[in-house]
Parts: structure tokens; sequence; C-alpha cells
């Protein structure tokens, strides 16, 4: 059995260019991708210039992204986080309904109001939360919404940056939101190592629904993570999973061509269940995402690449210029543009 899979373009950093998130699509549909939302915190008008219209470029892209995702079988999604419109005054429900009227006609099937990475411990914060995604829910077009708690995993470090939860918040979600609304979750971390049965099942209970998975591997994105690649096959998320949640979106790296690699394990990991081998399922996502001869190159350096760290790299760093600055090939060039720093 295995959940819907999909993509959240969430991270920080150096966006992807459109034609690299279109090649995305179109390489992972055939291996049981079915979503793409579109939500990159370097989109200010999806986050704090969110009450601004799109410029005319940018809404273009976004149309050809839609039609892309169509031409695939893969519904097509954008995130929104409405920064600092707790009282949501009559200014902010005009530009929220000018957004979602521009995301309708845009074309999209999955709309996510995300409330992470902002302040949390203010008065009443589940109810302001559930009455703005309710008051969405009877404005868009999209057939599936999906929201973000701003304390979506049990991490305490979402408290230490910002605030103290609530209490009962999720308990407070759960009751008051109508139930056909998804709720992501990423787990007892912001970055969870594993998933459990038992702890989603508790979340489950909470929020009154099956948590939908934003799983934050293989992001690589903020000062600390970047200077890592993350390629080893997916771990700690075993195939009962599906069972547990309504859906498993997952947060990507930097590097388009690259984060193919995990993706594919991640496939493999609930069309295989027990069978699944995290390592054999890595060598043939190299394999297939980069062909033979540079597959093997990367599988020969991945603990270089995923482990040692662009700071600590000494020597190292010289070996793998030589070995890929001459390999006329994606995945080679995102290697040497990571080591430039990118």
């Amino acid at each position: 059995m295995t959940p819907e899979l999909g993509v959240i373009e969430g991270f920080y950093g150096k966006p992807w260019s459109w034609e690299e998130r279109e090649e995305t699509i179109r390489f992972l549909a055939p291996h049981g991708f079915g979503f793409y939302i579109y939500a990159p915190k370097a989109d200010p008008y999806l986050r704090r210039k969110w009450q601004e219209d799109h410029p005319a470029g940018i809404a273009g892209h976004l149309r050809a992204l839609s039609r892309a995702c169509r031409n695939a079988s893969v519904r097509f999604g954008a995130g929104i986080s409405p920064f600092e419109a707790y009282d949501f005054n009559d200014a902010a429900q005009r530009a929220l309904a000018r957004k979602l009227s521009f995301l309708d006609e845009v074309g999209v099937d999955d709309l996510a109001i995300l409330f992470d990475d902002m302040r949390g411990d203010v008065p009443d914060l589940a109810k302001l939360q559930v009455a703005m995604v309710h008051w969405a829910l009877e404005r868009t077009k999209a057939t599936r919404v999906i929201m973000c708690p701003s304390y979506y995993s049990d991490d305490p470090i979402l408290d230490r940056v910002f605030g103290a939860r609530p209490q009962r918040y999720l308990e407070d979600l759960g009751a008051n939101l109508d139930p056909k609304v998804e709720i992501f979750w990423t787990g007892e971390e912001v970055i969870s190592r594993q998933f459990s049965d038992g702890h989603l099942r508790r979340v489950g209970e909470q929020l009154r629904r099956k948590p939908f998975l934003w799983d934050n591997y293989p992001v690589n994105d903020g000062h600390r993570m970047s200077q890592y690649l993350h390629l080893r096959g997916f771990t700690g998320r075993p195939a009962m999973l599906a069972e547990a949640t309504s859906g498993h979106a997952i947060n990507p790296s930097l590097q388009p061509t690259l984060f193919r690699i995990p993706a594919l394990t991640l496939a493999d990991s609930y069309r295989l269940g027990a069978d699944y081998s995290y390592g054999e399922s890595f060598r043939k996502a190299a394999v297939d995402v980069l062909g033979e001869e540079l597959g093997a190159r990367v599988r020969e350096d991945l603990l270089t690449l995923q482990d040692v760290g662009l700071d600590r790299l000494g020597d190292k760093e010289k070996v793998l210029r030589e070995r890929y600055s001459k390999v006329d090939h994606a995945g080679a060039r995102e290697i040497i543009a990571w080591l430039d720093g990118g």
C-alpha cells in the first residue's frame, strides 16, 4: 500500500528554475509522485508580500507550471503564508480573496495555507487559524485544502524560536477544523530521523484525522544543512506509514537533479515494503538519474558528499572537482555548484 506521494517545494535559498521544476515533475510522475506544491520561501508574494499581486512574469511561469502538471497527470498546488494577518481585517480579507482568485485562475488543485515560521504565542491561536482556513475554504476552487500549523512537530525548537505553543493547540485544531481539510505534520522533530506508527496514530487522534506528512528529507537549505548533499536512500519510513497518514510530501534539496535520487528510493520503500533495501535502492536510483558511470562515481563519493561537509573537505575538494568538472551532466554541474558555495 502506497500513500499519495508528492513534492512540496518549501525550502529557503536559491529556488529552482522554472525549467527544473517542470523537468522534475515529468521525471517523478511515472514513479508514483502525484502532486507538486509550489511554496518556495524565496517567493515573497506567497509569504512576506502575500498581500501584493504576483508580477506578470512570475504569473506566466506559474500558469506554465500548472499546465506541465496537468500534462503529466500530476496535481498542482500552491502554498500561501498569511503573515501578520491574525486580526484578519477587511484589507487582509480583500488581499487574500485576490490571491485566491489569482491561484484559481492559474489552476491550483491543492491550496496550502501555511502558518509555519511565524509567531505562535498569540491568544486563541487555533481559533484564529481555523477561521482563516474556513474563510479560504469557502472561496477557493481548489479541490483539496491543506493547512500547516504553527506547531507542526513535537520538536521543542519551535517553542524556543516562535514562542510557547498554546495548551491543547492540536486538539483545538482537530475539533474545530472542517474534517475535509488536511493538516501537515513533520513528525517528532522538524527534521525527523524516522516516523513511527505509534507517534503518528497519537497525532491523528489529536487532530481527528490522519496527518499529512511534510517530510524534511532530503532538504538541505540554511547555512548548516547546505554544507551537505542529501543523497542517501530514505530510511525510517516503513511502508506501514501508509495506513497512518493521508499523504507523504517531501521537501526537496536545492539540487533538482540530485534530489531525484532519494525521491525514487521513497517510492521503492513503499512499493517493496519489507523487501526494501535503502543501499540497493540508492544504487539503482543513482543509475536511473545519472547514468551508469556518473552514478557509480557518486556512489563511491557518497560518504564525502553527505557526511563530511563543505567546510571540512580539505584536499578532498580538489579530488571532487577533478572528478566532476569535466562531466557533461546536470547532476555533475550541481556538485560543482555546491563546491562553489551555491
